[in-house]
C-alpha cells in the first residue's frame, strides 16, 4: 500500500497542473521567491533580478555560514588582511565563466572599477573608502583602502557578484543599470535555460568550476523556479510531491508534517531557523511616540508570545529585548548584563505604571488615556494588506496596546502605499523586518535599526524609518564598522544596545522564520537540525549562505 501511495504521488506529480515534460528526478520545483513574471537577471540590480540569479549564475567571492559563523572561499581560495588597510585576495586556480573563457583577477577588479566609472550601481559607496587595486597576477588582487570598513567589506565579500569583464566592459551605465540581462552568463553551477509567466528555469551547468575544483556535484539537472501567488495553491502542491522545496509561509505546518511528512528544519516547535527580526518601527518625531519612556511602555504592553502562538503556531520564536539573532556570529557578542539591566519582558502592570507616571490617563473613562492636558490621541500601526501573518500580528499588538489604554487602530494599505509610507517615514507604528536579517556581521542589525542618513533623507530604504537622530549612535555605528578585534565589536555593541533599550525607536518582537517545507516524494536528504550541511533557503541573498548547498546535498529517490 505504502509503495502504491509513493507511485501515485509521483504519477500526480508528473501530470500536475504545470505540465512539465523534464525527468522528474532530475528535476527539482521549488517556489516562495518568484513573485512576478520573469524579466529580470540583470547582477547589478539584484533586488529585480530573479532569485537565483546570483548564487546559482553569477557567484560571490565568499559565502557565510551563519549556523557556525565561518566564510567560506568560494570563487576566492583565500583572502586576509596583510596589513591594516590592506586586503589581499587570491583566486582559485581553473575558474570559468559558462561560455568557456577564463574568469581571472581581472574580472573581479573589473566587477568594482565598474562601480567607480557608474555610480548608480548599489556597492559604488565602497570607493568612498576603496582607495585602488592593484592586481599582483592572473589570481592575486590587493584591495588598499584609504579608510577600511571591516564589517562592511565582509558583507561585500559575500553580497557582490562577480561578473566577466568580456561581456560588460563596453556597456553604457544605461545598459549595466536598466537591461534585462536575458540568457545571462555567469561562473555559476546553473545557467537560465527558458521562462514562462509562471516560472524560471535553470539548468545544470555541466562544466561548472566547482564539480572539480570543490567536489561539488549539483544532483538535479533542472531547477524549476515556480511562481505560486496563493498559499492555499503552495500547500497543495507541496501535499502532492508537486512542489520539492518550499520557501512559502505556509499556514498549518504542525498538521503537514504529521499527515504527509513534510520535512521542516527542525522537527518540533519552532521549525523554522530564525531569518530576521520582525519589530515595530516608531515614529519618533510625533507625539507622544516622540517620549521614550512612553514608547517603553509599549514595549511592556505587547505581548510577542501571543503573536508566536496566534500568527505562527509556534513556527517562530519570541526575540530577546535587542532583537539580536540567535546565531553564533551575532549572540558571541550578546550584551547580557545590559540587556538584563535595560531590557523589557510582558508585563501590561508596568506599562499602566509608566503611563500613570508620565501624566497619560483616562480622564473622560472612554476607555482610553488622554496625554497630561488632558487631550485625545489616536495611534494607527500598519502592515501590507494580504499578509495575513503580519495582520494578525498587528491585530493582536493593537488589542495589547488598547489593553493599557492606548487607542491604536491597525491599517492595512496595499503593498505600494505601505512602503511609501515605511520609506518616507509617513507613520505612527509600522511593522517591519526588511533590513534585520541575517548577515555576515551584527553590524548591519544595528545598522538597519539606526541607520543615520535617514534623519535627512526624504526616503530611506536601508532602515532607521522612524528617523531616530542621535550624534552618539552615528560614531559608535563608524567605530563597529571600523573594528577588526572581537572585544572592541563586543563592547560597541553593548553601548548600541543600551542605546536601543532605552530609547527603543524600534521594538523587537519575535524572529521571522527562515521559511522551509520540503517533499520527500521525489527528493530527500533535506538539510535540517540533524544534517545540517546548509541553511535550505533561495530568496535572493542566501543563496551565499550556503543555500546553494542544498543543490549538492539532496538525493533522488
Amino acid at each position: 500500500m505504502k509503495r502504491f501511495l509513493v507511485v501515485l504521488v509521483l504519477i500526480l506529480a508528473l501530470v500536475s497542473v504545470f505540465g512539465q515534460s523534464f525527468e522528474r528526478n532530475k528535476t527539482l520545483y521549488w517556489g516562495g521567491a518568484l513573485w512576478s513574471p520573469p524579466s529580470n537577471w540583470n547582477p547589478f540590480t539584484p533586488w529585480n533580478a530573479v532569485a537565483g540569479t546570483i548564487g546559482l549564475v553569477y557567484e560571490p567571492l565568499f559565502l557565510y555560514d551563519p549556523l557556525n559563523d565561518k566564510f567560506e572561499p568560494w570563487l576566492a581560495e583565500k583572502g586576509e588582511w596583510a596589513s591594516d588597510n590592506e586586503y589581499v585576495l587570491t583566486l582559485r586556480k581553473g575558474l570559468r565563466w559558462q561560455d568557456g573563457v577564463p574568469l581571472t583577477a581581472d574580472d573581479v577588479a573589473f566587477t568594482f572599477e565598474i562601480a567607480k566609472k557608474y555610480t548608480g550601481i548599489s556597492y559604488s559607496p565602497v570607493w568612498n573608502w576603496l582607495d585602488r587595486i592593484e592586481r599582483v597576477d592572473e589570481r592575486t588582487l590587493k584591495f588598499i583602502f584609504s579608510d577600511p570598513r571591516y564589517q562592511e567589506w565582509k558583507q561585500m565579500l559575500i553580497n557582490t557578484p562577480i561578473v566577466p569583464k568580456h561581456i560588460w566592459e563596453n556597456k553604457t551605465e544605461e545598459e549595466v543599470l536598466q537591461a534585462a540581462n536575458e540568457y545571462p552568463v555567469g561562473s555559476g553551477p546553473y545557467y537560465v535555460e527558458s521562462w514562462a509567466d509562471d516560472r524560471c528555469v535553470f539548468k545544470k551547468n555541466e562544466n561548472w568550476w566547482g564539480i572539480r575544483e570543490l567536489g561539488y556535484n549539483p544532483k538535479p539537472e533542472r531547477i524549476v523556479e515556480l511562481r505560486v501567488l496563493s498559499n492555499n495553491v503552495a500547500v497543495g502542491m507541496l501535499m502532492k510531491g508537486e512542489l520539492d522545496w518550499s520557501n512559502f509561509f505556509l499556514p498549518g505546518v504542525p498538521v503537514l508534517k504529521k499527515a504527509y511528512g513534510i520535512v521542516t528544519w527542525y522537527e518540533n516547535a519552532p521549525y523554522m531557523l530564525p531569518a530576521n527580526t520582525a519589530g515595530i518601527f516608531v515614529n519618533v518625531n510625533k507625539y507622544p511616540l516622540s517620549i521614550p519612556e512612553f514608547r517603553r511602555a509599549m514595549a511592556y504592553a505587547i505581548n510577542p508570545e501571543k503573536i508566536v502562538t496566534r500568527a505562527y503556531e509556534n513556527m517562530v520564536t519570541a526575540a530577546n529585548p535587542a532583537g539580536i539573532l540567535p546565531l553564533p556570529g551575532y549572540m558571541k557578542y550578546y550584551p547580557k548584563d545590559v540587556v538584563d539591566m535595560y531590557g523589557f519582558k510582558y508585563d501590561p502592570e508596568m506599562a499602566k505604571k509608566i503611563l500613570d507616571e508620565l501624566g497619560f490617563k483616562d480622564v473622560n473613562k472612554d476607555g482610553f488615556r488622554e496625554d497630561p492636558n488632558g487631550k485625545p490621541f489616536k495611534l494607527t500601526i500598519e502592515c501590507p494588506y494580504g499578509w495575513t501573518d503580519w495582520m494578525v500580528s498587528i491585530q493582536s499588538i493593537a488589542e495589547d496596546l488598547v489593553k493599557v489604554g492606548i487607542n491604536v487602530e491597525p491599517k492595512y494599505p496595499d503593498y505600494s502605499k505601505y512602503a511609501d509610507d515605511l520609506y518616507g517615514g509617513k507613520f505612527d507604528l509600522i511593522l517591519n523586518n526588511f533590513t534585520t536579517g541575517v548577515s555576515a556581521t551584527i553590524w548591519s542589525y544595528f545598522n538597519g535599526v539606526f541607520y543615520p542618513d535617514a534623519v535627512e533623507s526624504e526616503y530611506s530604504y536601508s532602515g532607521n524609518f522612524g528617523k531616530y537622530a542621535n550624534p552618539e549612535v552615528e560614531t559608535l555605528l563608524d567605530e563597529l564598522n571600523r573594528s577588526n578585534d572581537d572585544a572592541k565589536i563586543k563592547e560597541v555593541v553593548a553601548k548600541l544596545s543600551e542605546i536601543l533599550l532605552k530609547d527603543l525607536p524600534f521594538i523587537p518582537l519575535w524572529y521571522n522564520g527562515a521559511w522551509f517545507q520540503a517533499s520527500e516524494a521525489v527528493w530527500t536528504n533535506w538539510p535540517t537540525e540533524k544534517n545540517p550541511y546548509a541553511v535550505p533557503i533561495g530568496w535572493n541573498g542566501w543563496w551565499q549562505l550556503t543555500g546553494i548547498k542544498t543543490l549538492f546535498g539532496i538525493e533522488a529517490k
